[in-house]
């Protein structure tokens, strides 16, 4: 599974994901103002959205167009690949 091979980018990802968070959440505490706070959301949401391309690039390079494939499984990795984007936008 390539998220294994990629564990500690995607958890030092994650784990900045929790730090845009939890500044939210003080940001909330502190009573700052409505534009500090989207901006916060914002930059809470741009590390959130790094982390699935992060994933789904790495999935598209592992199980779509990895020429060792047959045409049958990586037929099957872009429907997965599909659904989950879809998901993802939703």
């Amino acid at each position: 599974m390539h998220t294994a091979r990629h564990k500690k980018k995607l958890v030092a990802r994650v784990r900045r994901v929790r730090g845009q968070i939890e500044a939210v959440e003080r940001a909330l505490e502190e009573e700052r103002g409505c534009e500090e706070v989207v901006r916060i959301i914002a930059a809470a949401r741009g590390a959130i959205n790094a982390l699935a391309a992060e994933v789904l690039c790495d999935h598209l390079a592992e199980h779509v167009g990895a020429l060792r494939l047959s045409t049958k499984d990586r037929t099957v990795a872009a429907t997965e690949l599909a659904h989950v984007i879809r998901q993802f936008v939703g």
